[in-house]
């Protein structure tokens, strides 16, 4: 593949590849490499301090991760996976790559690519190819008189789609870099609030997915920028916006027949044993995972009774008011949609955290029980019923709490990652807010 790709580098005019990979959060870290030295990377790889592992998004160094001051702030190898190669049409005459992290010559454990890449195996031991489909929501927002405003400001405009609701062609831009990388875009569609878009990708193998995912995320962010905009896949970005998901759609495939083992024709609801463990593995570990899935102070304003993300956390066949959702197409279609990922989620990880909790309902043979029918959202008496973390430190508490989801993502992974997001929790917690200023200064 080395001969196919630097052939290809000539032959396209690529001038510089971006080495990158994606740090806790999800953000692309990356160093560019002259075309002309990228046989000597591919060979030997690009460094980067492994420190990078130990930041928030303030570039503030946590203490305590076990990346950094413990380990003298030593480097890392970045070593280009090629099948990963593609062009950046945002950026004249260059392509990316995505590589693998190894530490004295050891895949480094708490890398998220290689978390995932750890649990796809495991789910492969066991007979299957997990499939992964992502819905990602966002917004595009613009500066007007100082102020951050909507890219769109009539009302209400869900599924509808001409000039007024994307007069710049964002939207039309960011389809065609897509497709331009190789992803199939499957639809893309203005969302219920407005300036919130989103854009399908077809599904695929989940490290596929991930990648792909990892590169759309930087495709939307600045192609955005390049017409003037911001865009974010904020929860929340704003108090009278609503907010944003990542859902996420899950299937297995036979790993004999290619057949999806969640489809069983004879069952009543079309759906296989092994779905409704999957189910029950993912409401097992709704607590200990929700720090992966939303692992920002922003992620839990999203969370509240009938704003179509999940509070309780329940399950239910094509409900979009409950945690997991079924959709209603099956056979080949069967699949699983967990609601509670947001847009600021790191894929890498949700993924892995997400193959873990159904891994989980499968080895123990977990029994989802009967699926919620109605508005979850109008329980008034909801006894045992469990809600979903409500704040970013009640969740770390659950992940640390959570014995299994730690040993599958790893204990170097979770001390840097609760690590860095107490930092985040604390830093919060000490600041005061535009919201506490008007409440408070001229009253009191």
């Amino acid at each position: 593949m080395k001969a196919e790709i630097l052939e290809r580098i000539q032959a396209q005019g690529i001038q510089s590849i971006k080495v990158t990979f994606p740090d806790l959060f999800g953000v692309a870290r990356a160093k560019v490499v002259p075309a002309r030295h990228f046989a000597h990377a591919i060979d030997h790889g690009v460094h980067f301090a492994i420190p990078t592992f130990a930041l928030d998004l303030a570039g503030n160094p946590a203490t305590g991760t076990g990346v950094a001051e413990e380990i003298g702030y030593a480097d890392m190898t970045a070593i280009p996976d090629l099948s990963t190669f593609t062009l950046i049409p945002w950026e004249r005459n260059t392509a990316a790559v995505v590589a693998d992290l190894y530490y004295r010559d050891e895949l480094l454990p708490l890398a998220p690519r290689q978390i995932l890449k750890n649990m796809v195996a495991e789910v492969n031991q066991l007979g299957y190819t997990p499939i992964i489909g992502s819905e990602l929501e966002f917004y595009l927002l613009q500066q007007v008189e100082g102020e951050c405003r909507t890219y769109v400001d009539k009302p209400s405009m869900v599924y509808t789609w001409n000039e007024t609701i994307d007069r710049q062609r964002v939207s039309h831009q960011i389809a065609e870099a897509i497709e331009i990388m190789g992803y199939e875009v499957t639809s893309y569609c203005h969302e219920f609030f407005p300036g919130q878009y989103e854009i399908n990708l077809n599904h695929a193998e989940a490290l596929q997915i991930a990648d792909r995912t990892f590169f759309f995320k930087q495709a939307v962010k600045e192609i955005a920028w390049q017409n003037n905009l911001l865009a974010t896949f904020m929860a929340k970005p704003r108090s009278d916006l609503g907010g944003s998901g990542f859902h996420l759609h899950m299937s297995l495939n036979d790993r004999t027949t290619g057949a999806n083992a969640f489809s069983d024709p004879a069952a009543p609801e079309g759906l296989s044993r092994l779905a409704y463990q999957w189910i029950a593995g993912h409401l097992a570990h709704a607590q200990g995972t929700a720090a992966i899935f939303a692992p920002v102070i922003n992620s839990y304003k999203r969370y509240v009774p009938g704003a179509f993300a999940p509070y309780f956390v329940l399950w239910g066949l094509d409900n979009r008011t409950c945690y997991i959702r079924i959709p209603p197409e099956r056979g080949g279609g069967s699949r699983i949609e967990n609601r509670m990922p947001d847009g600021l989620a790191n894929p890498y990880l949700v993924f892995a955290a997400a193959l873990a909790a159904g891994l989980d309902g499968v080895q123990r043979n977990l029994d989802p029980g009967p699926g919620f029918e109605g508005d979850a959202y109008a329980i008034t008496d909801p006894g045992d019923i469990a809600i979903v973390p409500q704040y970013l430190h009640d969740a770390l508490d659950a992940l640390q709490g959570d014995e299994y989801i730690c040993a599958k993502m790893g204990p170097q992974f979770v001390q840097a990652f609760t690590a860095v997001k107490r930092m985040e929790v604390e830093r919060f917690r000490a600041h005061v807010t535009d919201w506490e200023f008007h409440e408070y200064a001229f009253h009191l």
